[in-house]
């Protein structure tokens, strides 16, 4: 299972490395945005999604000289927001926040899914993060170490709560049950918020969570990390990562983008991805970005799109492998 994260450090760094030239608007989109862009955001308030949408939006809204409102749509691992998106109409004022639940792993997952990867048009890469191992307090295993063997001792007795069904930690899940033979209990959310509330509250005892979306509840000792992931967070140094414990093939990413209907007009996809990338590059949110831990953001709509391509093509071979099922 682990081809399906192989390389992708490498391949998402690329994407920032790519010189993008806005192209003119003409004809009917000349003046665009002449109204508020509403940007979907296909989980709870309070996710890690929504922390990254906030911060890009709010300098987004200066460049544009427009509104953006921002609209939590969670439910179904980012199905029911990315199905909004994907219906929309295709003229600019309906956006997306990427991810891989509502982007790719949901309409490949989900047999219910109203919607397919093809149904959006790529817009920009923010970046990539690593997903923490993140426990109640009361929790007892302190490293992944502790943590294969408390599971291999206890076999369906520990919860894992998740974002949902098609959600990058359900994968993440399913990569370390794979890797390590353990047999835990999926709990799948609206959202990874809603997931992090019950891990505080005793519900639950591990979920799979980027900094950014745990960062409150660490710094207040309310959770820990008990699993660091590619690298070690700053925020637990002495916590070793799944390599380091001799669990590579259980490492898992978040990535987070912008993308719209199917059909937007090219010169729309393409002014929006020139003012993303001057964000990007702007000193204050490359600090906030670095604080989150995420990282390798930037570059062209085509290779967003090669990008998600690739990580659909990947989750698919999965599929016909039996190793992840459709629900």
């Amino acid at each position: 299972m682990h081809r399906f994260f192989r390389n992708v450090s490498l391949a998402l760094l690329a994407l920032c490395t790519v010189q993008v030239h806005a192209q003119p608007l003409k004809g009917a989109v000349a003046d665009y945005p002449t109204k508020p862009i509403r940007w979907v955001v296909p989980f709870a308030a309070g996710a890690s999604a929504d922390g990254v949408t906030r911060l890009v939006a709010a300098k987004l809204r200066d460049l544009l000289r427009q509104e953006l409102v921002i609209e939590n749509r969670g439910g179904a691992g980012g199905r029911v927001g990315a199905e909004v998106v994907a219906n929309a109409t295709p003229d600019g004022y309906t956006l997306l926040l990427s991810n891989p639940g509502p982007s790719v792993n949901g309409p490949l997952l989900a047999k219910k899914a109203l919607y397919r990867v093809d149904d959006f048009s790529p817009v920009i890469f923010f970046g990539y993060t690593p997903l923490l191992i993140v426990a109640n307090p009361s929790f007892a295993p302190k490293n992944p170490h502790e943590l294969v063997e408390y599971l291999k001792a206890n076999p369906r007795k520990v919860s894992w709560g998740t974002g949902g069904i098609g959600s990058s930690a359900h994968i993440a899940v399913a990569l370390f049950q794979d890797a390590t033979g353990v047999d835990v209990i999926h709990v799948p959310y609206k959202g990874g918020a809603p997931a992090m509330i019950d891990l505080v509250g005793g519900q639950i005892q591990l979920v799979y969570a980027s900094f950014a979306s745990a960062e409150a509840q660490i710094k207040s000792g309310r959770a820990k990390i008990i699993a660091n992931n590619v690298k070690r967070s700053p925020q637990a140094p002495d916590v070793p990562t799944l390599a380091e414990s001799g669990l590579k093939d259980a490492e898992a990413l978040v990535w987070f983008g912008m993308s719209a209907p199917a059909k937007t007009p090219r010169e729309i996809i393409a002014k929006l991805n020139v003012e993303a990338n001057k964000i990007l590059l702007m000193p204050d949110v490359k600090r906030r970005l670095h604080e989150l831990e995420l990282q390798g953001g930037g570059g062209s709509p085509e290779d967003f799109d090669r990008f998600i391509r690739r990580e659909a093509n990947r989750l698919e071979k999965l599929i016909r492998a039996g190793v992840l099922t459709r629900e």
